[in-house]
């Protein structure tokens, strides 16, 4: 195949769906999780020797990196007074530490393919996050690195955008007060990633929000 990309998070939820887009738009994948069922490549993104390995495993598969899915993240609710530091640093090093290391490693391949980079934010980064609030602020800082990428990679051609959807139908929303049948699907976040694909070389767009169309209701 002469198109390749990465997905970390790629065992369910929005990197699976996003994963299983690329496939039928014809790109060679590594699906890449913390435990190695229905993925390629078993890869812990809160070590920094598990995020360069897994960019080197993906180098040495398919040779290119045309897009790169960072959708590992881990949301743990309560008031930061009551989290564990545990709990916080995993935040911290999932979800904004694993997105910045990996993309630090592929960017080599990235360059060369003047490639795509989908960051998987959150509308919890938008705005207050309530008991939310450590990993809105993992969030919202995935959003600002994303912005700065996409400005200090222009120069080799390559594109970032930040997606930051409300709840979404996934294991990762089990607990929130909001039905299954009322949240963003998957595919939903996949479908953005398909227009992202689409646009010419000289057209970006930074940051996407996707809401609930009864978000006010509900929540996020």
């Amino acid at each position: 195949m002469d198109k390749a990309a990465l997905v970390t998070g790629g065992s369910s939820g929005i990197g699976f769906a996003i994963a299983s887009m690329l496939r039928e738009n014809g790109f060679a994948l590594t699906l890449a999780a913390r435990t190695r069922a229905k993925v390629d490549v078993a890869a812990d993104v809160a070590n920094e020797e598990d995020c360069r390995r897994l960019v080197d495993e993906h180098r040495e598969q398919h040779g290119r990196l045309d897009v790169l899915v960072n959708s590992a993240g881990v949301g743990i609710a309560g008031p930061v007074d009551e989290l564990e530091t545990k709990h916080i640093d995993l935040q911290l090093n999932v979800n904004l530490r694993g997105t910045i290391l990996v993309t630090a490693a592929a960017l080599p391949m990235l360059r060369e393919a003047r490639g795509l980079i989908v960051n998987i934010a959150s509308i919890a980064g938008t705005g207050p996050a309530g008991p939310l609030s450590v990993y809105g602020a993992t969030k919202a800082g995935v959003i600002n690195f994303t912005g700065s990428l996409g400005r200090n990679e222009e120069k080799h051609g390559v594109r970032a955008t930040a997606l930051s959807p409300g709840f979404v139908d996934a294991p990762m929303t089990s607990w929130a007060p909001v039905p299954p049948e009322r949240m963003i699907r998957p595919e939903d976040c996949a479908e953005v990633v398909r227009a992202l694909l689409r646009l010419s070389p000289y057209a970006r767009l930074p940051h996407i929000v996707i809401e609930r169309v009864d978000s006010a209701d509900l929540g996020a």
